[in-house]
């Protein structure tokens, strides 16, 4: 070790890095050695052994050649500041990426642990091993007995083929694993930032969290953005955060979602759990085919604050959005489930399940379970089409039970449309306040209504007349917009708040 310190000193002299220029580290699979000075592309390193006697300092780079492929698991750990980031990145010609391969039994292939202003770009990470296991991810961010975890950044990075366990119950697995605790000392993240990223065919789940969920112990990673990233061919939970306060989820896109997890298993699209004041906006959930749930948008329990508003959620076997609380969970451990509002979201097709659950034929377009309080569902369109199977479940609403019901529970100026007949199973729950919403279509019986309305000129001229599905009507109120080298489908805010404007003339 004292060797290495002393001849990568003598070559940062050689170099010219002594006037306090930011140093390099610079990888070369195929051309590269290890005996290597590693400060220069033509004195690369081949793997990531040397790297495991640095310890990055403010301003340095890991750079990995485009279009090659190292084997291993690669370790970063370094305290950046703010005018002086550590990066990890690519360098070299061509649009291909660095590939960052994991061994067999490799629980991840890359990780970023402890560490502070680190930005981690322009890489591919796969992590298959001949047999899946749980907790493996591809690439794992972690702050464990360390305090506070400053603005680490992963931007555009692909994390492919990822073959943890599909049950979540065994560990699950994931594309990208942010871990966050310690016994001896309190660690967690501030301003966690993962965008313009690529995960695909990963097993269980794209993105989740692991850290303080208990309200005893309570310390949650606070100001987390997660932008602009397409997870496409996971079968299990797209976005999960896990502890986390004032969590920003906007632009991502999951679609594409096997139908091959067991039938124990219930997954979403995107949700939080044991979080408060999350914000859920401008996101596309497609495809989901979990065998339970499998909506495009969650507020989970032990939650408080969680706004989901301007998403379009379309095709999944579950509805738009579910809103659930354990009312059997310890209370010292779940604040419940507390002033969720779900507005200005867009649900074409959802509740296609063709197969029973384990409560029977379910698919209702919005599910409320258990005993979640102060619940807001408005201004919202829920276009249900006809049946592709005729057992097929064709509820609109259903509040029941988890260890207790719904409870005030405010549902306003939404549009309910439905060419077959469908219903409000409102159960057991209490306090639950309809007013001014649209019933369009058939249905079993309504529910009392302080303004309801059963007709609406303007969405059948703007909806209804150009296709019963709803895709082209409704398609006016939506964005095209590219998401990590693909497109995503996002509400426009002012065309959807315009839109139930002209709907009340």
């Amino acid at each position: 070790m004292k060797n290495t310190i002393i001849f990568l000193l003598f070559s940062f002299l050689l170099l010219g890095c002594s006037g306090g220029d930011p140093v390099c580290y610079y990888l070369d699979a195929t051309t590269g050695d290890d005996a290597n000075s590693g400060l220069s592309p033509d004195k690369a390193w081949k793997t990531f052994a040397n790297l495991e006697d640095v310890k990055l300092q403010p301003g340095e780079k890991v750079l990995l050649k485009r279009g090659e492929i190292f084997t291993g698991e690669l370790e970063v750990s370094g305290q950046g500041t703010p005018e002086n980031r550590i990066y990890v990145d690519a360098y070299g010609e061509g649009e291909q990426k660095p590939c960052i391969v994991g061994y067999d039994t490799s629980m991840y292939a890359a990780r970023i642990y402890n560490s502070d202003y680190v930005t981690f770009q322009n890489l591919e990470i796969v992590n298959t091993g001949k047999e899946p296991l749980p907790y493996r991810s591809g690439l794992k961010v972690e702050s464990t007995d360390y305090g506070v975890s400053r603005h680490i950044v992963v931007n555009n990075v692909t994390v492919r083929d990822v073959n943890g366990s599909l049950v979540k119950e065994k560990g699950g697995g994931c594309g990208i694993y942010i871990v966050n605790g310690g016994k001896e000392k309190v660690s967690v993240f501030d301003g966690l930032t993962i965008e313009n990223c690529h995960i695909l065919r990963c097993t269980r789940n794209a993105m989740i969290w692991a850290g303080y969920s208990s309200r005893q112990n309570w310390h949650p990673s606070k100001h987390t953005v997660i932008r602009g990233n397409l997870i496409e061919e996971v079968p299990g939970d797209g976005i999960v955060p896990i502890g986390c306060d004032s969590t920003l989820i906007e632009y991502n896109v999951m679609r594409n979602c096997p139908d091959v997890l067991p039938e124990t298993e219930a997954a979403a699209g995107i949700w939080p759990w044991s979080c408060d004041n999350t914000l859920v906006q401008f996101n596309e959930v497609s495809d989901h085919k979990a065998p339970w749930d499998a909506q495009g948008f969650d507020s989970d329990w032990n939650c408080t604050g969680t706004v989901i508003q301007y998403n379009y959620s379309h095709d999944n076997y579950g509805g738009l959005v579910l809103v659930c609380n354990d009312g059997g969970a310890d209370q010292s451990f779940n604040a419940g489930n507390l002033g969720t509002m779900v507005r200005y979201n867009i649900s074409i097709g959802d509740g296609v399940r063709p197969k029973p659950t384990r409560a029977g034929m379910f698919s209702p377009a919005i599910h409320l379970a258990g005993p979640v309080k102060d619940s807001h569902i408005t201004r919202n369109i829920i276009h249900v089409n006809r049946k592709p199977v005729m057992d097929i479940d064709r509820t609109m609403i259903t509040l029941d039970s988890w260890g207790g019901y719904p409870d005030s529970t405010f549902i306003s100026e939404n549009v309910f449309y439905t060419p077959e007949s469908s219903r409000f199973n409102l159960t057991e729950s209490t306090h639950n306040f309809f007013d001014g919403n649209y019933y369009l279509g058939k249905f079993e019986k309504l529910p009392e209504d302080s303004e309801l309305h059963q007709t609406a000129d303007y969405y059948q001229q703007e909806v209804l007349a150009k296709d019963e599905n709803g895709y082209k009507g409704l398609a006016l109120l939506m964005d095209t917009v590219e998401v990590a080298g693909s497109k995503g489908v996002f509400v426009n805010k002012e065309a959807i708040e315009k839109f139930f404007s002209q709907l009340r003339k």
